[in-house]
């Protein structure tokens, strides 16, 4: 069931369906983003489901030319958003029954390398 969670927040990511991705949100969510200054990213904690909403159509939905798959994470289901087979994006996702309650979203180009596609 938990992989079930992630693929259903994770496709509606890829739909750019806003109201999917909030609605797989706990109300309490709370995002965390790590681009150490060297990529735009939200600065410190975001919380609640409608600004973690926000964040995440923002970083993850609709992004042209880019492949957002669900893979292990730091041994649990997780996300990678790449583009050309670059990744741009690894979110490590935590959640509780039914719902999504946090996101650890990695941004920063040096901690990447390793997720690249060859």
């Amino acid at each position: 069931m938990l992989d079930d969670v992630v693929r259903g927040f994770a496709e509606a990511c890829r739909l750019g369906d806003v109201a999917a991705v909030r609605a797989a949100l706990d109300p309490d969510a709370v995002a965390v983003c790590d681009g150490i200054g060297r990529v735009p990213a939200a600065t410190g904690a975001i919380h609640g489901e409608e600004d973690v909403s926000r964040l995440v159509t923002a970083l993850l939905c609709g992004r042209p030319d880019t492949e957002l798959t669900v893979e292990s994470v730091n041994g649990r289901a997780g996300l990678a958003l790449r583009r050309a087979g670059r990744a741009i994006a690894v979110v490590g996702v935590r959640q509780a029954g039914a719902r999504v309650t946090g996101l650890w979203i990695v941004l920063n180009p040096a901690k990447l390398g390793g997720w690249h596609r060859r």
